[in-house]
């Protein structure tokens, strides 16, 4: 027993997936360790699990861990979802109350995205995505002025994150989670279906934007 439970520990700091998060280098930070990719401003943390045969324990947040990697901000908000399999929501922002977002899955798996809707930005309408779920415990900084989204790989999926401002209901934006002119790459297999509420299926392209 106590085998096999030392063996599922050693999965805690797998990543599923990597390929879909290429392009990343690391930097260790103190119990985290920092990765960014080619859109300013984005970033991966990955804590320091610690482990033995009891389970595991490690900090979802640390001010100033964060604040070493450059997260340095008053998060005001915790939010939490639940979602099955298929599942996508997004792509949204608020448009005149933007937030940070500090995201992560507490169980199951998800791919998440962000769109850099910042103005002058030399990335502008690029996306990036990163698998997050239990088993590797990554978590995705995603700054004011992206658009954010996901969809649920698993059977399902306990989604949380942290905001630097509240949720406002008359300021909500989006982008539909298919357009074109961005073109995401999301991981979806041919026969998973999605479920899509009525809204999220009636944004419109980030050219009405512009």
């Amino acid at each position: 027993m106590k085998t096999s439970r030392r063996r599922s520990l050693n999965l805690v700091n797998r990543t599923s997936l990597a390929k879909l998060s290429l392009k990343f280098g690391g930097i260790n930070m103190g119990k985290i360790t920092v990765e960014t990719c080619e859109i300013e401003g984005l970033k991966v943390i990955t804590p320091t699990v610690f482990g033995d045969e009891r389970g595991y324990f490690m900090e979802t947040y640390n001010y100033n861990d964060y604040k070493e990697a450059g997260i340095d901000m008053e998060f005001v908000q915790d939010n939490q979802s639940s979602s099955t399999k298929g599942v996508l929501r997004g792509l949204h922002f608020q448009i005149n109350f933007p937030q940070d977002k500090l995201v992560r899955v507490v169980s199951g798996e998800v791919f998440d995205v962000a769109v850099d809707l910042r103005k002058g930005s030399k990335t502008y309408g690029q996306w990036h995505g990163v698998i997050l779920s239990a088993e590797n415990k990554k978590q995705f900084f995603i700054p004011k002025d992206f658009a954010h989204g996901f969809v649920v790989l698993s059977e399902a999926a306990e989604f949380a994150y942290k905001c630097t401002d509240f949720y406002h209901a008359n300021d909500e934006g989006g982008l539909l989670w298919n357009d074109p002119a961005i073109g995401i790459k999301w991981p979806i297999p041919a026969d998973m279906e999605l479920t899509i509420s009525d809204k999220d299926q009636k944004w419109g392209s980030i050219k009405g934007l512009e």
